[in-house]
């Protein structure tokens, strides 16, 4: 490659900013240390060439790449992008960079990017729920490289958690859909195969069923892929079976629009002729109509969290603590008392 073409180096940048290469490293990988007029002289150097930092050449130095792994079960809805949001933000507050890749759902898909991103160092690694096959945990031991769980908390589990408890938070808003007199209730959920978090969920509105004198094997529940038209499908069902429900209780906020459209649709108002609520207060929850009764998770925090404690393991500086987070439930216009027949 002739010299017009060759990529700015390290001391071009050094030479046309007026300092050494030393005061280079320090302005791009520890700016606090350089004085600000230098700081600034120097970026305009970096600017002005178009200088990027070998990449390769910092993770031998460090012997840490700075890049953090997050595989998330989908990115065709809300529910996670909240708190993955707060996850990139203090990650990159702290120096760190993101890669996020979805599983769709799929245990093979997921064991394939975990050996992935490991393969492309990164220094740790979130993932969604505690089920996988505990083989995958061995091989993140052997590789020696931290994983976090986030959006389920489970002191017990083989890794260690930032989230909360999704049995108690469904099984708290089932009983509040019954102090508000409904017998007749049922549950859209999410595919519980392989999803913690869902079959803890269902768990949850079982309980709270058994705890007030009903016959949880009586309720009927349907399980669905999380998407508004599965959650319209799965309503349509529950809607014209006997007995009717009179209210609906949905495992995530997505299913619980799709309840509502489809109630919409055939006629029904909600809450006078069905009441219906959600799971994980996510903006969709506000917007619909009517504003959905839900369970508010603290995403953004959890997000927060998750960065400090992975970044913790990664740098070994962490306690070893799982951290259960805090839900409440948000009450709101589509939850209604059950009509008296």
């Amino acid at each position: 490659m002739s010299k017009l073409n060759a990529a700015p180096t390290l001391g071009d940048v050094a030479k046309k900013a007026g300092v050494s290469t030393a005061t280079v490293s320090r302005c791009l990988n520890d700016p606090k240390r350089v004085v600000e007029a230098t700081r600034e002289r120097v970026m305009s150097a970096v600017e002005a060439l178009g200088y990027t930092p070998n990449f390769a050449a910092q993770v031998m130095a460090a012997k840490r790449s700075l890049t953090i792994g997050a595989i998330i079960p989908t990115m065709e809805n809300a529910i996670f992008a909240r708190g993955l949001q707060a996850f990139q933000e203090e990650l990159h507050n702290r120096g760190y960079t993101l890669l996020v890749s979805s599983s769709a759902y799929d245990p093979k898909i997921e064991k394939e990017q975990i050996r992935t991103l490991v393969a492309r160092g990164a220094d740790g690694i979130l993932l969604i729920g505690h089920e996988r096959d505990p083989a995958i945990h061995d091989y993140l031991a052997r590789q020696n490289v931290p994983a976090l769980v986030a959006w389920s908390y489970r002191s017990d589990a083989p890794l260690p958690s930032i989230g909360f408890d999704n049995r108690a938070a469904m099984f708290d808003l089932t009983c509040k859909v019954l102090d508000h007199g409904h017998k007749s209730i049922a549950m859209i959920s999410g595919i519980s195969s392989g999803n913690d978090r869902a079959r803890e969920r269902i768990e949850g509105f079982q309980a709270a069923a058994t705890a007030n004198g009903l016959d949880p094997q009586a309720l009927p529940i349907i399980e669905s892929s999380y998407d508004i038209e599965s959650g319209a499908a799965a309503f349509s069902k529950l809607i014209t079976s006997t007995p009717r429900p009179s209210a609906v209780l949905c495992g995530n906020d997505v299913l619980a629009a799709g309840a509502i459209k489809r109630a919409t649709e055939m006629g029904l108002h909600v809450p006078n002729d069905v009441s219906i609520t959600g799971f994980d207060d996510i903006e969709l929850a506000r917007v619909v109509s009517p504003a959905l009764t839900t369970v508010h998770v603290p995403h953004r925090k959890m997000g927060r969290r998750a960065a400090d404690m992975l970044i913790a393991m990664v740098e070994g500086s962490f306690s070893g603590t799982s951290k259960q987070l805090e839900t409440h439930i948000i009450e709101r216009a589509s939850l209604g008392p059950a009509r008296v027949t």
